[in-house]
């Protein structure tokens, strides 16, 4: 058996995430549906995350096992044939049979962008998260240097997650501001339910002035889901790169 690696990009405003369920379409369904028309077989594709429904993708990676003797620089143009427009296998190749997506990775960058204007918009509705009252970026960004670290994130975590432990280590979060839009960048070791999306609301209640900056401390601190922000929607959410 074969080893292959995948990295895709993709729209997930018309899915229900990445994993397959029953009565929904997904992301891993449509790559398994593609693979098996290609190969002949049912194939499970094994993803480094499972993102929730609305979220996008930039560098999301991959791997399934195969008897099939296509090379394997060439898989990525055989799966996108039977793939929708909005999803796209970026590159394929050969791993070891060791190599696992989710098991394997040391790390994940996600990025937010949030569209901060009186008026919202109707191109990007499905990749910004839009907030008409101003922000004040200078608080959010003295704010984001509490996150980084090794802390205990239970406050900054949804229920519905069966992870032993909620301790993760934030290793950069980066905030760039220009022409009304934000975009929040989090990079860490591993990301709990909600996590990153829970961060935001965080932010945004500090941008508009509900709490103060060095409260992210005490919140952290006090492992209390009710003092942290609200879970933003999916749609601004997107993984950008996933570290091996």
């Amino acid at each position: 058996m074969r080893n292959i690696k995948i990295t895709l990009e993709y729209d997930g405003t018309n899915y229900c995430g990445w994993q397959r369920q029953k009565n929904a379409i997904t992301i891993q369904q449509c790559i398994e549906d593609s693979i098996s028309q290609i190969t002949g077989d049912n194939t499970e594709v094994i993803g480094c995350s499972r993102t929730d429904a609305g979220v996008h993708a930039r560098g999301f990676v991959a791997n399934f096992f195969t008897k099939s003797k296509i090379p394997a620089e060439k898989f990525k143009y055989a799966i996108n044939s039977n793939l929708p427009k909005d999803i796209v296998i970026l590159t394929s190749e050969e791993a070891d049979n060791n190599f696992h997506a989710r098991y394997n990775c040391l790390g994940k960058t996600y990025s937010y962008t949030i569209l901060n204007r009186k008026i919202p918009s109707a191109i990007d509705r499905n990749y910004v998260y839009h907030v008409k009252n101003r922000l004040n970026i200078d608080y959010m960004m003295e704010a984001s240097e509490y996150f980084i670290g090794t802390h205990d994130f239970e406050a900054f975590k949804s229920k519905g997650s069966s992870v032993k432990t909620s301790i993760r280590t934030i290793n950069s979060m980066e905030i760039k501001n220009k022409d009304h839009i934000i975009k929040i960048y989090v990079s860490a070791d591993g990301f709990l339910y909600n996590m990153v999306r829970i961060i935001v609301g965080t932010l945004i209640d500090i941008g508009e002035n509900k709490i103060e900056p060095r409260d992210v401390e005490s919140i952290i601190k006090s492992k209390d889901r009710n003092r942290a922000g609200m879970v933003v929607p999916s749609s601004g959410l997107c993984l950008e790169e996933v570290f091996y």
